[in-house]
């Protein structure tokens, strides 16, 4: 599959010697190239750092490795993470197993796309805004981002320190739950890790829901559009809260409020690019990565970051370096984390009632590549970037797949409180089982 849809950055040459005892002893899997792995290349799908290969091992990598897992290889990422496409990546573009002129989504694209294509049962991602989610829906698969810090990052190359999640895609919720079990935990060695929690996952997965409390965002759901394409969306989406009901859920429409739900997305844009021109300051050619020499320190600096970066990358680090100019810090960026916390306490105040948020993962079918989208349309910013909610506030959300449209898979999202992880898999689990559409 390698050369017609491009998943893997690195294929192992040789199996790993086996470790571990765990259920998950002996499974394939794939890991994004964007987790330290010692001895093994790893670039973040950048030319800056096509050559780099780890001295040290990330915490989710030793667990997987603990629990006798076995790395099939190392997958394709929107370059240093920073896209939502699958098309930046250095080594080129991976393409959607469902159809291969639309994108698969990023991201965490190969990784996606390793999962659709069976090549592995689950597969680690990283989410930053919606880089897990959004590829699980546009693939058919299951993608969960946890709590913030359920998963340690210790390894993990920093995109946005304060939004960033590791993960998992599988072809069913309680896979991702056996997979969870493994790496979740605290760890020392990242100070935003959470305490263990002593539960398993995959022993609450049926636990009963009879009388949950969800709600879905009317804002959302009532655009007016001429687009049969998410007409077909909002259709299936009420599909499936009818489904909910005959479950036992109780759900109802909230009204967030329009205008939080429009700065989303400018306020991600700039906390995101703000944390990323930080955390990649060290990508110089100086102390590791692909030098371009030149005559002095900020020469080879200039010309190492010049021809190191894709455009794309470029425009965010100088949208970062802009909005962080001691001139622009309060109007822009403090203002941003005070838009943001107003973003997270509305939805803290709606988990006081609900145990969650359902809603469409997404506003479209898997784009084709020469698509171009409207960010300024209400379908962009009012349905296109809920999943950022979740990164905003850190709280566990999961994409399961819903049907079709344009035969093309379709998703829903769950969103829960913080910490309650065993209640979103719970719910996950009882909706997938009744949806009909695991392992498409």
């Amino acid at each position: 599959y390698q050369d017609e849809y491009n998943c893997f950055v690195t294929i192992m040459d040789k199996k790993e010697e086996l470790e571990g005892n765990s259920v998950l002893r002996g499974i394939p899997y794939a890991l994004k190239d964007n987790i330290s792995t010692k001895g093994i290349l790893t670039t973040a799908s950048s030319n800056i750092l096509k050559d780099y290969i780890p001295l040290y091992d990330a915490t989710i990598y030793k667990k997987l490795k603990e629990s006798g897992a076995v790395l099939m290889g190392k997958t394709v990422l929107d370059e240093l993470a920073m896209g939502g496409t699958g098309t930046t990546g250095h080594t080129g573009v991976v393409r959607n197993p469902w159809n291969k002129e639309r994108m698969i989504g990023g991201s965490s694209a190969g990784s996606a796309a390793a999962v659709a294509l069976g090549i592995v049962p689950f597969a680690i991602g990283s989410d930053t805004g919606d880089s897990i989610r959004k590829p699980a829906a546009y693939g058919g698969v299951v993608g969960y981002k946890p709590t913030y810090g359920r998963i340690s990052r210790y390894g993990l190359f920093a995109f946005a320190s304060s939004l960033d999640h590791l993960g998992v895609f599988a072809r069913s919720v309680k896979d991702v739950s056996y997979v969870m079990d493994i790496v979740k935990g605290h760890d020392d060695k990242d100070m935003t890790s959470l305490p263990d929690e002593d539960i398993s996952y995959v022993d609450n997965l049926d636990n009963d829901i009879k009388g949950r409390k969800l709600f879905y965002i009317k804002e959302a759901i009532d655009i007016e559009s001429n687009s049969n394409e998410l007409k077909n969306i909002i259709s299936n989406f009420k599909d499936v809260i009818n489904k909910c009901i005959e479950l036992g859920f109780e759900v109802e429409e909230v009204s967030f409020g329009r205008e939080l739900l429009e700065a989303v997305y400018p306020v991600y844009n700039v906390i995101s690019c703000a944390e990323a021109t930080s955390n990649n300051s060290n990508l110089t050619g100086i102390p590791f990565g692909n030098r371009i020499e030149g005559n002095d320190v900020n020469d080879i600096i200039m010309k190492t970051r010049t021809n190191g970066f894709s455009e794309l990358i470029k425009r965010r680090f100088v949208i970062g370096s802009y909005v962080l100019k001691k001139e622009n810090q309060d109007k822009l960026f403090l203002n941003a984390g005070r838009v943001r916390r107003l973003i997270v306490d509305r939805m803290n105040e709606l988990f006081k009632k609900y145990d969650g948020l359902i809603m469409p993962t997404t506003s479209d079918i898997a784009p084709l590549f020469d698509k171009a989208s409207d960010k300024l349309s209400e379908e962009y910013l009012i349905l296109g970037n809920h999943l950022i909610i979740g990164n905003f506030g850190g709280f566990p959300s999961i994409s399961i797949p819903s049907g079709f449209v344009n035969d093309m898979p379709v998703s829903v999202n769950i969103t829960g409180r913080v910490k309650e992880d065993c209640l979103v898999l719970n719910m996950a689990n009882k909706l997938e089982s009744v949806l009909g559409c695991k392992g498409m």
